[in-house]
């Protein structure tokens, strides 16, 4: 971010051009050349020791240093540093691809990317992105509460002015990459707050269009499961409309009584559909979608946090095991068939509050968290080897960082890149992360002169009270942010 201030005073660049008096030889001769100083230095030696404005070059190269620091004398960080009066924060837009910011209604704690048909691997703007986000409304007025189906068209990238020439039969194309976005919502009740709200698509069957199904965990302690099919199909079918039923739920999940929670996951190796729910009692539920959508949840939880499951994420490649995150600061490993309905492994990684979980898709040994004290780390799940009958242990996380000071709200590994990690804290950032950098003992806390910039960091972005950020599957380096001031969806030149 640049921090825009009045009245910035110039700095005033040392002179660098006029040439140095010296002497020429001409077929052999020894020539005078004119100098136009001659009346003020007497030699050479005076003339180097003098420096190109008459003084000295300490004295002069101090002065300049001096100047500098009253412009810019720190590098300004969001979440440690604050603005004086009159000062107002603006994006470097020159850092951006795409930077779309929009509103809604109410603000959402929790949205999820829908995968589309447009195609993979998208490069090309306007772009289009489907998503589903689960508002809060203020108190009062929870049965305003809603599911928003989202079509947002017309993410154009930023301008570049003239940085590009083209020719004019380009100008129609540059029309269409420079179009206004817009916001398409459907609009399901849910009467509560959503969250957390997650996606989840079963394949197509042969001749028939894929099924796309959402889980709302909601502050009243239900569980709503929605098939949104119909939703997102009348955005790009004209004269299409949905009607009441369609906002009626495939199911609900009741298990947890009046007791609301926050972790919700769909597995992402079984195809018909398998959610894993967690409340704030410490209890966890599974709920099997069966042949006609049929909803089954099973009547007994997993137990053994001591406290809120915050977090829930499926092994991408094991169909029957699981992770979980706790207030009580433990990550804990699970397995669908143990009768015992107890974790494989506890491991206490914080002693502050786990709020978040990301299990790598592309290095399934690898499992990213994010604390209420405003660290994150990755694990290394090879090395998460009980050393006692308990199967607790103490383990060292492969990369830890705590350079955001608040708590944080969403990590997540980048679809394809096995490297690439977005963080999300309550310090209104999210931040972007190479983990591919090595790390320099002489480098390992300070970048480019800055201290407290591990050289991994790739970008730092300002987004009002950013509770959740996803990565686009098929749009390389696209991002969907939710926040107090409502979506972000940005793409920059460092990813």
């Amino acid at each position: 971010m640049s921090k825009r201030t009045a009245d910035d005073p110039e700095l005033q660049s040392a002179l660098k051009s006029g040439a140095r008096p010296q002497k020429a030889l001409v077929d052999g001769e020894e020539m005078e050349f004119e100098d136009e100083f001659e009346d003020e230095f007497d030699s050479d030696e005076e003339i180097m020791e003098a420096g190109v404005d008459g003084r000295p070059d300490e004295e002069r190269e101090a002065e300049e240093r001096e100047g500098a620091m009253d412009v810019d004398q720190d590098t300004f960080m969001i979440g440690r540093n604050k603005l004086n009066n009159g000062e107002i924060l603006a994006p470097d837009l020159s850092t951006y691809e795409m930077l779309h910011n929009l509103e809604s209604t109410w603000p959402c704690l929790s949205l999820d990317i829908i995968k589309d048909n447009l195609g993979d691997e998208r490069k090309s703007y306007p772009a289009t992105v489907y998503a589903v986000a689960g508002t809060q409304a203020a108190r009062g007025r929870e049965r305003e509460n809603q599911l928003l189906v989202m079509k947002l068209s017309g993410l154009s990238r930023m301008d570049r002015g003239q940085e590009d020439d083209s020719d004019d039969d380009d100008d129609d194309t540059d029309d269409e990459e420079n179009a206004d976005p817009i916001l398409e919502t459907k609009i399901i009740p849910t009467g509560s707050c959503t969250n957390r709200v997650r996606a989840h698509q079963v394949p197509a069957a042969s001749g028939t269009n894929s099924t796309t199904l959402t889980a709302a965990m909601t502050e009243s302690g239900q569980v709503l499961i929605h098939n949104i099919s119909a939703e997102l199909a009348s955005f790009d079918t004209p004269g299409m409309a949905t009607n009441s039923q369609h906002a009626q739920p495939l199911g609900t999940v009741r298990s947890h009584g009046k007791t609301e929670g926050y972790a919700v996951d769909w597995s992402p190796v079984i195809a018909e559909g398998k959610l894993l729910t967690g409340d704030i009692n410490g209890r966890i539920f599974t709920t099997t979608i069966g042949e006609g959508g049929q909803v089954t949840t099973d009547k007994e939880p997993f137990t053994g946090h001591k406290g809120t499951v915050e977090e829930l994420q499926w092994s991408p490649v094991e169909r029957s095991v699981f992770a979980s995150a706790g207030n009580d600061g433990t990550v804990r490993i699970w397995d669908l068939r143990s009768k015992s309905r107890k974790s494989m492994l506890n491991v206490p990684i914080s002693s502050t509050d786990v709020n978040v979980l990301s299990w790598s898709r592309q290095n399934a040994h690898l499992l990213a968290s994010g604390a209420d004290d405003g660290q994150w780390a990755v694990w290394d799940l090879r090395q998460w080897k009980p050393n006692s009958s308990k199967g607790s242990l103490d383990p060292t996380p492969v990369a830890s960082f705590d350079f955001h000071k608040e708590q944080i709200t969403s990590v997540e590994w980048h679809p394809t890149d096995d490297s690439i990690v977005s963080v999300a804290a309550g310090d209104n950032t999210l931040s972007l992360w190479d983990l591919a950098v090595e790390l320099d003992d002489d480098e390992s806390r300070n970048t480019a002169g800055v201290r407290d910039v591990p050289p991994q960091l790739l970008f730092v972005h300002y987004m009002d009270q950013v509770k959740e950020a996803h990565w686009h599957p098929q749009i390389p380096g696209c991002i969907m942010a939710t926040g107090g001031s409502g979506f972000g969806v940005f793409k920059t030149i460092s990813v």
